[in-house]
């Protein structure tokens, strides 16, 4: 059992903290790849973003579990296994924030804008406030994979202090 849980932890935290750190790179390469239609680039990094956050938010969950149940096998020490629980909750609801409120409030803008935010003028409101929200965007994956790492050194932490 022990060996279940453990796995299904570390998976999680691969799939979620890998994929923040992959996603910058392949948003980079759909905006080089498609460089005059910055449109058709920022369509297709939003649908990934999405699912980004539905297998962050999927990931957490199990890794959420799978914590609980190694901190009641007594497999974990408690002090390191809940600091992985917090974290793994603030990464949860950062994620949901960027995905029930960040997200739809950029789609919201861009529709206001005419549908492709790059031809709009840059002292539009609706341009300005596209801008802020992918600002914030950004800090929020990067506070996520941030609070990931050091999830996973609170794991680690907590299976040695166990020995």
């Amino acid at each position: 059992m022990k060996t279940l849980f453990r796995t299904l932890l570390f998976l999680s935290l691969a799939v979620w903290v890998g994929g923040e750190i992959f996603f910058p790179f392949v948003a980079a390469i759909t905006f080089n790849t498609l460089s005059p239609d910055t449109h058709s680039a920022g369509i297709i990094v939003g649908h990934l973003l999405r699912v980004l956050h539905e297998m962050g938010l999927v990931s957490g969950l199990v890794a959420l579990l799978a914590l609980a149940a190694l901190l009641g096998l007594r497999i974990y020490n408690r002090g390191a296994a809940l600091a992985a629980i917090a974290l793994l909750a603030v990464m949860a609801a950062l994620t949901a924030y960027s995905q029930f409120a960040i997200i739809p409030a950029m789609e919201r803008d861009r529709i206001s804008c005419g549908g492709a935010i790059g031809q709009t003028d840059q002292s539009s409101p609706c341009r300005v406030n596209f801008e802020q929200l992918h600002h914030r965007s950004e800090a929020v994956e990067g506070a996520i994979l941030l609070l990931g790492l050091l999830t996973i050194v609170c794991v680690a932490k907590a299976e040695t202090a166990r020995g």
